[in-house]
């Protein structure tokens, strides 16, 4: 959604416009974002806020593919050090998995705007111990009208230089979260079409399982960028907008 839909707190068209022509053609529409920071509910909400209206269903980020992981190799839970927000948080929570610092099976780490010294200290010597290190995402950047900023793989390549331990990506472009929404969407990846900003994620993953794959220009990725991606993306456009007309 970011980079797609919004930068920050501005939307990118008129997304009451866009999204009723999604309606009138009849398309069936998941949205997949990288960002673990909030619930689906709360993308519902800010959706609302824009006049557009989904429903949670709809919604699936990368802290899904997490507790996904999680749930087949813990399935009667446990305790998760995590960096990140509330909506990694709550996911782990609806899971049955608790947050803290003893008796640790995991740590999670993704994008987090209160991120500390004593956080990134206390994950190192977690994982340095052996315990196994999971990246919510793996966008190094965070777009946002005055441009880009840290984004999770900022963070996650702190704790790779700090432990040379490799994260396992659980969010784009890995599969998992592509695999949640053919299954809700109940389509094959031939008949269906991903739309992002971001060649290394959204595309990279959407082509790795046969997706059709559509760039839009309004986020991080540029048409130069997308020119010379091989295989290059079936549609560059401008934006959403464009794309839908």
């Amino acid at each position: 959604m970011d980079g797609v839909l919004w930068q920050g707190p501005q939307p990118i068209g008129d997304l009451p416009s866009i999204f009723n022509r999604i309606r009138q053609r009849g398309w069936k529409v998941i949205l997949a974002t990288n960002n673990a920071t909030r619930t689906p509910q709360q993308y519902v909400e800010r959706l609302d806020g824009f006049g557009v209206r989904v429903e949670p269903w709809q919604v699936i980020n990368s802290a899904h593919a997490v507790t996904s992981y999680l749930t087949q190799q813990y399935p009667s839970g446990g305790t998760v050090y995590v960096i990140g927000e509330v909506g990694i948080i709550e996911a782990l929570a609806e899971k049955g998995f608790t947050t803290g610092e003893e008796n640790v099976i995991a740590v999670v780490a993704g994008m987090d705007r209160q991120l500390s010294y004593e956080k990134l200290s206390r994950a190192t010597l977690l994982i340095r111990s052996g315990v196994p290190f999971i990246g919510t995402n793996p966008d190094r950047t965070f777009p946002i009208p005055e441009g880009l900023i840290p984004g999770a793989g900022a963070i996650l390549a702190a704790l790779e230089t700090a432990t040379s331990v490799t994260p396992m990506i659980m969010g784009k472009p890995s599969p998992a979260m592509y695999q949640l929404a053919l299954e809700r969407l109940g389509t094959s990846p031939a008949e269906t079409l991903v739309v992002g900003d971001r060649l290394e994620t959204d595309i990279a993953g959407a082509q790795a399982i046969g997706c059709r794959t559509a760039l839009v220009l309004s986020g991080v990725s540029s048409e130069a960028d997308g020119l010379a991606w091989q295989p290059q993306p079936d549609i560059i456009a401008k934006n959403l907008a464009s794309l839908v007309e």
